[in-house]
């Protein structure tokens, strides 16, 4: 099933930004459903991208954040505690990278950002503790 795509302001707003490869802000469900886009400019953080779509600010931990250009994708790497119910933590964190990684790179594709993910080294603290191999793809 395609994802439904929410463009904030709007559709011709936010393909306009594309093309001139403005950086974007990116909300994708974790449950690939949604996918929320404006411009870094507009949006300004990911909670206020989240509201502007009609979201209250408390379903933030619903969505990976990513932020988007031709460049490259960086993910804010924020592992909420009630991830899927899991709790342990290393195992929580580690399915969260897991599904994170695959469900943002079949977003960006799916809209037209074939770029590399990573995650910047300040969301990177909890990594020591995991077997994660490749944080650059």
């Amino acid at each position: 099933m395609e994802p439904k795509i929410i463009k904030v302001p709007d559709e011709t707003s936010v393909d306009r930004a594309m093309k001139v490869d403005d950086p974007m802000l990116l909300l994708v469900s974790h449950d690939t459903q949604t996918l929320i886009i404006s411009t870094a400019d507009h949006a300004m953080e990911h909670v206020i991208l989240l509201r502007l779509a009609g979201f209250k600010d408390t379903e933030l931990d619903r969505f990976y954040r990513v932020v988007v250009n031709r460049d490259g994708a960086d993910w804010t790497f924020v592992c909420p505690e009630s991830y899927k119910g899991i709790t342990d933590r290393t195992r929580r964190i580690k399915e969260f990278y897991d599904n994170g990684f695959d469900t943002i790179k079949a977003a960006l594709n799916h809209i037209g950002y074939a770029v590399n993910l990573s995650i910047p080294h300040r969301y990177r603290r909890h990594f020591s503790e995991l077997s994660v191999k490749n944080l650059n793809n």
